[in-house]
């Protein structure tokens, strides 16, 4: 079963929370490792949790970090620091130091672009790309946030070639903004008209910060928009795939229809589907076993649910139904252990 899951070389493990996305991510990367790929696995997760999963410290925002060496395979973990990721990107792409600290002493820039609506997802977007571009793996096995955030992380390609060519953008170059525009008496008068609106609104000084900052950017933009076209390229190409986990039960059910029929309109490639933590069958119960009563009442539910996502696809798409661990993997050896149940786990 390993080969279904472990296909293509680009896997992106998406779902909603609570499902153990991170988790599984982590034991699919460890198994492709130990198979002989050189795999890392990376998260763009705000909470970090594959930071705990692999026992990477704070490091791994800066570099991946060697987690395991097996023979010609080995694991690196990375995490996504969007504001250092935005500063490198800066640094590698500015072309001279002056036009970096020009960046850099805006204060925009240093208040608030790190912290920007949709700023994480460019992020993960542009360090996908320098990994991806690195030719350093085989491999690469990418952990998402639930399910609303990593939809943004995927049009996040498309949103930075639209924002570079946007009335903002525009409005920003003009020349009007340059001293010898500011000089012309009638975009005196436009302008002050437009400043006293925009002070009453949010502000001259910021205004004018977002300005210089489009501007000190404005040599970056065919950088952003040329590298947003490869993510979304290699976001779709055929060896990239998506496992979808899904949580057990009919309730679950919805949030999986709504990412399938996303990724389906939007060309991505689909693996199987992963339904995580199904409760066992304890087999026949006491009256007066309530604990038992229960988890017999779980497992009933789970296969419900299972029989559900079945009847929605049958025969086109492997559904893997994965057993609720007693204690969740949290280390090395343990997700070692998952991998192994998973490679021998049959779909339905």
């Amino acid at each position: 079963m390993s080969g279904a899951l472990l296909t293509g070389r680009l896997i992106v493990v998406v779902g909603a929370g609570g499902v153990g996305k991170t988790t599984l991510a982590a034991a699919l990367a460890l198994g492709s490792a130990k198979e002989g790929r050189r795999t890392l696995v990376m998260t763009f997760d705000p909470s970090l949790r594959l930071k705990d999963a692999l026992g990477v410290a704070e490091a791994a925002k800066d570099e991946p970090i060697r987690v395991m060496e097996d023979g010609p395979g080995f694991l690196d973990a990375a995490l996504l620091d969007a504001k250092h990721t935005f500063d490198r990107l800066i640094r590698t792409y500015a072309p001279d130091p002056a036009a970096a600290k020009r960046i850099f002493s805006n204060r925009f820039y240093r208040d608030m672009a790190g912290n920007l609506s949709g700023i994480l997802e460019y992020m993960a977007m542009e360090r996908l790309f320098e990994m991806q571009a690195s030719g350093r793996y085989d491999c690469i096995i990418l952990d998402t946030p639930p399910t609303r955030q990593a939809m943004d992380f995927l049009q996040a390609p498309d949103r930075m070639m639209n924002l570079v060519d946007s009335k903002a953008i525009r409005f920003a170059m003009d020349p009007w903004w340059d001293d010898a525009g500011r000089k012309n008496l009638a975009f005196r008068i436009a302008v002050k008209g437009a400043m006293e609106l925009s002070d009453r609104i949010i502000g001259r000084r910021f205004l004018l910060d977002v300005v210089e900052f489009i501007r000190a950017f404005a040599p970056l933009f065919d950088g952003f928009r040329s590298r947003a076209e490869e993510v979304r390229n290699l976001l779709q190409a055929d060896e990239t795939r998506f496992l979808l986990v899904a949580g057990p039960g009919p309730d679950r059910v919805p949030d999986a229809m709504f990412f399938l029929r996303k990724l389906k309109e939007t060309g991505h490639h689909l693996g199987p589907i992963l339904v995580n933590q199904v409760h066992p069958d304890p087999g026949p119960v006491a009256k007066n076993d309530e604990g038992l009563t229960l988890l017999r009442f779980l497992a009933g539910r789970d296969q419900r649910g299972l029989a559900l996502l079945r009847s929605l696809f049958p025969g086109e798409r492997k559904i893997i139904p994965i057993a609720l661990e007693p204690v969740p993997p949290a280390d090395l050896r343990t997700l070692a252990l998952l991998f192994d149940k998973l490679s021998t786990t049959t779909s339905i």
